[in-house]
């Protein structure tokens, strides 16, 4: 199952997102820590002058009168607060503040609990105590306009983040499809070159090699095919040479060479063919079936040939690299495993198998990475036999132009195995039914 955070989209996503909300809420944060501290020096400085303001105003202008919310208290009037004690962190602080402003020796309290909040302060010089309003430290605020502009802004960040995520990703995307489309073989059309100057040399040393690679495998592929298709007349005439020999004996050993240096020559046509194919698609499950009995009718000592087909309708392959690619395995099996071989499909949680293996030796376990290697024979005594080392590289090929899978290997000590795994969607249940081989059937 694929994550979202696993694409470079979604990991940007993560990120931007993740950063913005830090900085967002740190800046926040910071914000109303800032706000209360200026608050609380704003409300010292005002008590501070307020009480200032009344000393001269009393040593001035007695006979005026204070302003209502500003009196003088005898100090043995019962009204004076108690002591300070029992007073928040935050007020204490604050009173603290104002003694500090304060000449060396004044008593600074506040008001009773419960009325509005009033300070209370009296110096050594002062015959009363003065009495002050002052704001509240820390009143409780709920979510203000702050909060609502944050989340705009944030929003607003977040949505042109992604999008150039989304700018910086399709690019790489792009990049990525033709990777994968060049590593299976296929024709893959030049990346147009977007996005920072890095991934546009990226994309141009890309677009480079494929032009390269492609150069250079259809120079092989018309060599191939040229001296293949040169071959095909002279081997034709040897035939028909052999065919008018009156000794048997030797008019079926040259048959025989005859046969097999045709079947090298059709070997490397199909190797040297890069077209795609538009046979028409079909249940491997059937074709499996009817390929394994004709083989079974046409080809000596095949009868041993066991089906265990189980992968149900939906699997399908193109008919023609279906067929090429069994016929090139159970060859393989016939010449060099040992049977019953063995054709075998499955579905699976991933998708759909196929495999074919025999109950022969089957191959060295040093030997098994170069056993699809084009023109590699394991055992060099088997050259003239009609085998030119193209079978199984013929079948990687294949299988992985259709974006499959492929895994070769000795099976549980009976003979070789080659496992092929396709997607679930390796053709579109919409394909269009071409009745063309591109093999030329």
């Amino acid at each position: 199952m694929r994550r979202p955070v696993d694409s470079l989209f979604g990991r940007l996503a993560l990120l931007v997102v993740t950063v913005l909300l830090i900085s967002h809420f740190a800046w926040y944060a910071l914000m109303r820590l800032d706000r209360n501290q200026l608050q609380a020096r704003y409300a010292v400085e005002e008590a501070t002058f307020l009480v200032e303001a009344v000393r001269q105003h009393v040593a001035r202008s007695p006979d005026q009168p204070l302003p209502s919310r500003v009196r003088l208290v005898d100090p043995t009037s019962p009204d004076v607060p108690a002591e300070n004690a029992g007073v928040p962190p935050g007020l204490r602080r604050f009173l603290d503040d104002v003694q500090d402003r304060m000449p060396a020796g004044t008593q600074v309290r506040v008001g009773t609990p419960g009325k509005p909040p009033t300070l209370w302060v009296r110096s050594a010089t002062d015959h009363s105590w003065i009495v002050v309003p002052v704001q509240p430290l820390r009143p409780p605020r709920s979510l203000d306009r702050t909060v609502w502009w944050l989340i705009t802004i944030f929003s607003a960040g977040v949505m042109a983040a992604l999008f150039a995520a989304w700018q910086l990703q399709q690019p790489l995307r792009s990049l990525a499809q033709a990777v994968a489309r060049f590593g299976r073989g296929l024709p893959v059309p030049p990346v147009p070159e977007r996005g920072p100057r890095e991934l546009r040399q990226l994309t141009r040393g890309f677009n480079q090699m494929v032009q390269e690679v492609a150069s250079t495998e259809n120079d092989r592929a018309v060599m191939l095919a040229g001296v293949a298709h040169d071959l095909k007349t002279p081997l034709a005439r040897l035939r028909l040479r052999a065919e008018l020999m009156d000794e048997a004996k030797v008019r079926d050993g040259v048959v025989r060479d005859v046969d097999s240096m045709a079947h090298i020559v059709d070997q490397f046509l199909v190797f040297a063919h890069d077209g795609a194919d538009r046979s028409e698609p079909v249940e491997v499950d059937t074709q499996c079936e009817r390929v394994v009995r004709t083989y079974r009718a046409v080809a000596a000592g095949a009868p041993a040939v066991q089906t265990a087909l189980n992968a149900g309708p939906g699997f399908r392959l193109p008919a023609a690299t279906l067929d090429r690619i069994l016929s090139n395995l159970l060859d393989n099996a016939h010449a060099y495993g040992a049977p019953p071989i063995v054709v075998e499909t499955a579905r699976t949680s991933a998708g759909f198998t196929l495999a074919v293996y025999d109950n022969g030796n089957g191959i060295a376990a040093h030997d098994l990475i170069n056993a699809s290697r084009p023109f590699v024979r394991l055992d060099p005594a088997r050259g003239g036999n009609g085998h030119s080392g193209l079978g199984l590289a013929i079948v990687e090929r294949l299988v992985r132009r259709l974006g499959g899978e492929w895994d070769i290997g000795n099976h549980e000590g009976r003979g070789l195995r080659v496992l092929m795994s396709f997607a679930f969607d390796v053709l579109p249940r919409g394909t269009s039914k071409i009745t063309e081989s591109a093999w030329g059937r």
